[in-house]
């Protein structure tokens, strides 16, 4: 149990509840219902996700030893090589996953593992780092898109000619789903990563009051994105009463995701010491998963929304006992 613990604590497994929900909200955003492919798209994301935890506490094991020795590796719980053996390993079994979702997902994992590997490894540790770890996290959206699309689901028109004669107004044609549709679902998500990634930046040493003013700030935009009226799909809230349902929906959620992590941001800018900040950090990792619900609701998805949003209180309750940071 005890050694069970050590690699829960070194991998942040209740992160782990903010992960399925990038691929359900790339998938939402086609406007595909989730298939067998999406969920080959979360098991590539989760082990994608593992291999990074595995691989950052690699490369900050010097680090860690000064600022927190009592993380796994530095307190000599886990050993530096088998950290790293994990990380190749998760590495390679997302890739795998990844790949029977077909080349287009594959490839998109690809560019998830590079960023991934490339952040921990040296990036992070530069300007570009913020920004390394939002194109991480959107990509991870895309791959629930290119997974959920993958072959064969192409909707031909039909070339039958109509029995009877249409005097409603014209339809316009189906079109092909495509995982493009997800790019704007993506762009929200990278930049509350980007917002977070920016805060943790400071979450060992402390620091200004400017920078969770500005993941305060880049909060409220994103949440007015997600939860205002603006955004919703033609023909996904037809019917009586559904329109007005599903916007309340999203404005519930995007309540959540403020409420979230707005709180701990406050507290943070009023006093940007290590523990508040840490505190801001952990928040802005579980308000994603409200993120990423109202995302599948703009979109129309309403059970995705849901689904997704029932991960929240497991991230909350584990995050209790396992720091998500």
């Amino acid at each position: 149990m005890s050694a069970a613990r050590d690699w829960a604590e070194l991998l942040r497994v209740p992160a782990l509840f903010t992960v399925p929900g990038d691929a359900l909200a790339g998938a939402a955003a086609t406007g595909l219902r989730p298939n067998h492919r999406t969920l080959l798209a979360i098991g590539s994301s989760l082990c994608l996700y593992e291999a990074g935890m595995a691989l950052n506490d690699w490369a900050d094991r010097a680090e860690d030893a000064v600022e927190r020795p009592e993380r796994p590796l530095p307190s000599g719980r886990i050993a530096p090589p088998a950290a790293l053996a994990a990380a190749a390993a998760l590495t390679a079994a997302g890739l795998t996953l990844a790949s029977r979702a077909g080349r287009p997902s594959l490839a998109v994992a690809g560019a998830l593992a590079g960023t991934v590997w490339a952040y921990d490894l040296g990036v992070k540790r530069t300007p570009a780092g913020p920004a390394a770890m939002a194109a991480a996290r959107g990509l991870d959206l895309l791959l629930g898109a290119t997974a959920t699309v993958g072959r064969g689901t192409s909707r031909k028109p039909s070339h039958r000619p109509s029995r009877k004669p249409s005097h409603g107004p014209s339809r316009k044609p189906s079109h092909r789903p495509s995982a493009k549709a997800a790019v704007s679902s993506a762009g929200v998500l990278a930049a509350h990563t980007l917002a977070v990634t920016a805060v943790s930046r400071n979450e060992a040493q402390g620091g200004s009051s400017v920078t969770p003013l500005t993941a305060l700030a880049a909060t409220t935009a994103l949440a007015q994105v997600v939860g205002g009226r603006r955004g919703l799909r033609r023909g996904t809230d037809a019917g009586p009463g559904r329109a007005p349902g599903r916007q309340a929906l999203r404005g519930a959620l995007a309540l959540a995701y403020v409420g979230t992590t707005a709180k701990p941001l406050f507290h943070a800018a009023l006093n940007p010491s290590p523990p508040l900040t840490q505190c801001a950090v952990g928040g802005g990792i579980r308000a994603m998963i409200p993120l990423q619900a109202a995302l599948a609701a703009r979109a129309g998805a309403v059970g995705t929304a849901l689904l997704t949003a029932a991960l929240a209180p497991a991230a909350r309750k584990f995050a209790r006992k396992v720091s998500v940071t």
